[in-house]
């Protein structure tokens, strides 16, 4: 069995006396300590040789690896697996070299002071990412606990929360958990105006007013959410058919023809991590795209300019593909055989000439072939009302199996 060569250690405002007697013998007898400047001003053990975070980080992984040999520390903010470097470092060297020496995260700190129960709360992280993402969190009741960016971020989540309906909630801000300076700041998200400490948690309950946005993340987001040109899958049949393409955890989504972004935004939202790429060759769709992406918490959203089926090749794997437009065989055969074991495919069409491809599809291939049909009450006149259709919308799904 391989002998750990890195350990990766936790470590808080308290520096080395927050440290288990083990932990700390750990990094008194390592040969190289590697961290941030505020790591190894906490951590202060003479003898070591101290590297800072390398420029770019993404050396960081090929950096450590030449320290193989040697006893190698890596220190963290708190616990080293929970929105921290140690997820990254180890998902690059093997388990077996590693040994992971957690302290208490922050989640963990500011769940004790607010008097939060750890399972009926989300955690997530904005440091480093685009601040938009918790807009996918706001939800009524909700309880919220944010790694923030820096002393700007508390300022533009209050601002988030307020356009939003969310302006009552209660936000508080700790700084320097667990050490001599710890510090915290109150106000409600429409009053907030505190100059904060850079490194910093949130903590935000939300309290919807009664004109509050609703944003679940079910889908079956209202289309007026979205900026569009007009052509756009409508709110009843977006609903089904990202239901079709069975959001899950960390996957992918080939959303070809992208258009306004619509589904591809809707698939993000419904499940913790997803991705998805939008493939559109119209550049005022694809800046729609981005601007709803944005709006509705799903920044990361990658859209990719060109059509298809070229503009798929050399795209990474999916797990689901949503043609919205370009269908055509050869769209069809090149997403299909891109797609993963399990993978799901739904192709909407709306024009006849659309729809006979479909149709064809389905007699050579198989998988479920339905017609969807919607109709929404609208005013005929001064005091009467009646059905208006929308144009019927032929769907075709499959799963790779």
């Amino acid at each position: 069995m391989t002998q750990p060569w890195l350990h990766i250690v936790g470590i808080g405002e308290d520096g080395m006396d927050g440290l288990t007697p083990a932990t700390r013998a750990v990094v008194e007898a390592a040969e190289i300590i590697v961290g941030g400047d505020r790591h190894h001003t906490l951590s202060n053990v003479a003898g070591a040789e101290r590297v800072s975070w390398p420029s770019p980080f993404d050396a960081l992984i090929d950096q450590l690896q030449s320290y193989k040999g040697k006893r190698v520390v890596v220190l963290a903010t708190g616990d080293p697996l929970w929105f921290s470097v140690g997820a990254r470092i180890g998902r690059a060297i093997p388990a077996d070299e590693i040994t992971f020496h957690p302290q208490l995260s922050a989640f963990q700190l500011a769940s004790a002071r607010m008097g939060w129960s750890m399972a009926d709360l989300e955690t997530l992280t904005v440091h480093g990412r685009p601040v938009e993402q918790m807009i996918a969190f706001i939800q009524p009741d909700a309880r919220l606990l944010i790694l923030t960016t820096g002393a700007e971020t508390p300022g533009q989540i209050a601002r988030f929360l307020t356009e939003r309906g969310f302006g009552r909630s209660p936000m508080t801000v700790f700084a320097n958990m667990g050490g001599e300076n710890e510090k915290r700041f109150d106000a409600l998200a429409e009053a907030w105006d505190h100059e904060v400490p850079a490194f910093n948690t949130l903590a935000v309950e939300c309290v919807a007013a009664p004109d509050a946005a609703l944003l679940p993340r079910v889908p079956g987001l209202a289309d007026e959410l979205f900026q569009h040109d007009g052509t756009m899958t409508k709110r009843e049949v977006r609903a089904l058919t990202v239901a079709k393409l069975m959001p899950m955890r960390g996957a992918l989504l080939w959303d070809i023809g992208t258009g306004c972004g619509s589904v591809a935004v809707e698939w993000m939202r419904a499940a913790r991590y997803a991705r998805a790429i939008g493939i559109e060759p119209r550049p005022d769709r694809r800046a729609l795209a981005a601007a709803n992406a944005l709006a509705l918490g799903v920044p990361q959203l990658r859209i990719v300019d060109g059509t298809v089926p070229e503009a798929l090749h050399g795209l990474e794997a999916p797990d689901a593909v949503f043609i919205g437009g370009g269908l055509s065989e050869e769209t069809y055969a090149t997403a299909w055989s891109a797609l993963k074991p399990l993978g799901r495919l739904v192709a909407n069409a709306v024009t006849l000439e659309s729809q006979a491809v479909l149709t064809e599809l389905y007699h050579a291939h198989g998988g479920e072939l339905v017609q969807l049909s919607v109709s929404r009450a609208d005013t005929l006149g001064p005091q009467s009302t009646g059905w208006r259709p929308f144009r019927p919308v032929v769907q075709w799904s499959m799963v790779k199996r």
